[in-house]
């Protein structure tokens, strides 16, 4: 998306509030009855390992909170413990490689989207 847009939200401490929403923001849940702090959120990142999801990354903004947090990649990792033969080690280490590869890509978007570039 390009162009500059807005969100209406409702929050605990201010009422319905209309504030600047990123073009890499997915939109905002949250409670009807109201925020405490706007939480943007862009489109996850995900790699699978052993049947669940090894790395989940977004890019994240908590721009009103009591401590900030400017433009940010939010990662968790999680990959479960194993015991491996050698084709199951590689394939962990196979798994590892694509995960670096894209926190790497991340943080090459996260630095333009700094610079004041689009997502």
């Amino acid at each position: 998306m390009t162009g500059a847009r807005t969100v209406t939200v409702h929050t605990l401490d201010h009422g319905r509030v209309t504030i600047p929403e990123p073009a890499w923001c997915t939109g905002h849940d949250g409670p009807p009855d109201g925020l405490v702090d706007v939480h943007h959120t862009g489109p996850e990142h995900l790699v699978q390992y052993g049947g669940g999801t090894a790395l989940r990354a977004e890019l994240v903004a908590f721009p009103y909170g009591e401590t900030p947090v400017p433009v940010s990649v939010h990662v968790e990792l999680h990959i479960p413990d194993v015991t491996l033969d050698p084709p199951g080690l590689e394939g962990l280490a196979v798994v590892l490689d694509e995960q670096a590869a894209e926190l790497r890509r991340l943080a090459l978007r996260l630095a333009v989207v700094r610079a004041g570039g689009v997502w």
